[in-house]
């Protein structure tokens, strides 16, 4: 069987969709990927592989079902450990916030729950997200898969390392000042900060509410724009959100 970590997440999600492979095979590949590599990569923070096999379980029984939520339904995802769950911690990266779990999720987690994308766990990044190289972790650095003397960028670097060493074929960063688009640009992988407003920050801890943006990471431009069609929309629990049309990209792009 070809490799499902180094699979585009569109391709996956035509694999899963069409039943070729069960959303459990794929995220249950991630998850044994994370085992093998991130004792050295130190992406992830905290890793939920019980509860992303839960969701991966409910999604084939969706499509068994003829039902698809969304066109990434069933691809696993690394979220950057700075939006709120309520089903394992947010830390933000810092001793402060250890072992602390929200009592609601954030906008952007509900919106990736609906679209029925397992969570694979919470990434690394500097404390608060005030870095630009995820050395400043409470939790020790995340480093660079192509060269591990070598830094992933951050504040979002967990995210980014997580793509590039294929222990998620999903991941979502937030940018400030970079935060998203420096790790993408060291890693080799790609990362969107979306227009201001247009993704809810309602549940994102911030770093500077005039500036942060939660955004799609991904290995290719597609699974960029596909993801960020699951995560943009109007909230009105977040006073800077704007309704802005999303264009779909999914018959432009095949």
């Amino acid at each position: 069987m070809t490799d499902l970590t180094k699979l585009s997440a569109a391709d996956l999600a035509d694999k899963i969709h069409t039943r070729e492979v069960s959303s459990v095979e794929v995220t249950e590949a991630h998850i044994r990927r994370i085992a093998e590599v991130d004792g050295e990569i130190n992406a992830f923070l905290h890793v939920a592989g019980e509860q992303a096999l839960v969701t991966a379980a409910e999604v084939d029984r969706q499509i068994a079902a003829g039902t698809v939520a969304s066109p990434l339904a069933g691809v696993p995802l690394a979220l950057k450990d700075v939006f709120t769950t309520t089903d394992m911690p947010t830390t933000c990266g810092s001793k402060m916030l250890e072992g602390w779990v929200s009592p609601y999720d954030a906008t952007l987690t509900t919106k990736l729950r609906e679209a029925g994308i397992p969570i694979l766990g919470k990434t690394n990044m500097d404390e608060f997200a005030m870095g630009s190289s995820t050395e400043n972790s409470a939790y020790g650095p995340t480093r660079n898969p192509w060269d591990t003397d070598r830094i992933p960028g951050g504040s979002g670097g967990g995210s980014a390392a997580a793509l590039a060493s294929y222990q998620a074929p999903l991941a979502i960063g937030t940018d400030t000042g970079g935060s998203i688009r420096q790790p993408a640009a060291v890693t080799a992988t790609v990362g969107t900060k979306p227009t201001y407003g247009t993704v809810s920050r309602f549940g994102l801890v911030a770093c500077a509410s005039s500036l942060d943006q939660g955004g799609p990471c991904g290995r290719t431009v597609l699974d960029t724009a596909l993801l960020h069609e699951v995560i943009a929309g109007y909230d009105p629990r977040d006073s800077t959100s704007r309704n802005v049309p999303v264009p779909p990209v999914v018959a432009a792009a095949r």
